[in-house]
């Protein structure tokens, strides 16, 4: 299997998350010199410390959290004599990559979501600080001995998982040159061998338009029938095209089937998820270096007359170099009409 470092990329983390209580209320009455029985002087509690989610572009894996599976933050101060109030928790700030979900593990309800550098979302908010005595002061109750505990902070076992942000998602089977493509058109180096699988995590890549322009590149897992069930890599990768703005989707010039193959990849991202056929889609058959002109013809009719009609079908060969332009044009094309 592929390793190196594909080992780094965690899209998926639990933790077990808690911030800080508030602090309580002081009851204090003011003593002073001449003064044995001053009125109430009690200060407020400081509020416990927040968890926050906060969003970092060059942050590219949640793996820096894997081995922090308790994350807490401090606790409020107590509130204490003379109307001084307790310091406030520190707040935990958690760095994380643009397209992090966070849930919580018992009901998989989505809490919240980071996609934009220095987007900053409390995700488990410190307890308030309780008020002092001072507070409780009124003209029918001149001496009140009683003052209000902090409140709780918030725990529990929390998922965070990754859904990788890029312009272009690749979609095809094992080898069916998602990996080579990607290595042509950016300067991602992804592993690249001929057996399924070789691609365990998404790979990103950058591509370098015309006039210092880019978009982003995202080779995901091979899919295999059945991914949509858990089958093969499953769910742990189908998330990541979820974001993808166009899909395109990678035939080789050698299958067996090209429409079959076309229609068994876009029936499985329909049972994942029934809204992401309704995103754009690009069809390439690659390795097309192989095809002359007439069996080129030839599967472009029958993808024609198999597929729907929207889908625009290119013939490419990442290690010949063939159409590589074109399709670079097309999708920066669709990327912004």
């Amino acid at each position: 299997m592929a390793g190196g470092s594909n080992s780094n990329f965690i899209d998926y983390v639990r933790l077990y998350c808690a911030s800080g209580h508030g602090g309580p209320g002081s009851a204090h009455f003011y003593r002073g010199r001449g003064i044995p029985k001053g009125g109430p002087d009690g200060g407020d509690g400081g509020r416990g410390g927040h968890i926050i989610l906060r969003g970092n572009s060059q942050v590219w894996t949640l793996l820096h959290l894997k081995y922090r599976k308790h994350i807490k933050a401090p606790h409020g101060q107590n509130g204490s004599r003379n109307d001084r109030h307790g310091s406030n928790g520190e707040d935990v700030y958690l760095d994380v990559p643009l397209g992090t979900v966070a849930k919580d593990e018992e009901t998989n309800a989505v809490i919240c979501e980071i996609t934009a550098d220095g987007q900053e979302i409390i995700f488990k908010p410190g307890g308030r600080g309780g008020l002092g005595n001072t507070n409780f002061k009124s003209s029918t109750n001149q001496s009140p001995s009683y003052s209000q505990p902090g409140g709780e902070g918030q725990e529990g076992w929390n998922i965070l998982e990754l859904k990788v942000l890029a312009d272009v998602g690749l979609v095809g089977f094992p080898n069916a040159g998602k990996s080579t493509l990607l290595s042509v058109v950016s300067a991602a180096k992804p592993e690249i061998a001929d057996y399924p699988f070789t691609t365990l995590v998404p790979n990103l890549g950058v591509v370098s338009y015309r006039d210092f322009r880019s978009f982003v590149i995202a080779d995901i897992p091979g899919i295999i029938e059945g991914a949509s069930e858990g089958k093969g890599l499953g769910h742990r990768f189908l998330r990541h095209i979820e974001r993808n703005s166009i899909l395109l989707f990678m035939v080789p010039a050698d299958s067996d089937d090209h429409v079959k193959e076309y229609n068994t990849l876009l029936d499985e991202l329909t049972k994942y998820n029934p809204e992401l056929p309704d995103k754009q889609r690009l069809l390439a058959i690659s390795k097309s270096d192989m095809l002359d002109e007439e069996l080129q013809t030839e599967i472009h009719q029958q993808l024609k007359d198999g597929i729907d009609e929207q889908v625009e079908i290119l013939f490419i060969s990442s290690v010949a170099g063939m159409g590589m332009q074109n399709l670079k044009d097309r999708l920066w094309i669709s990327l912004n009409p």
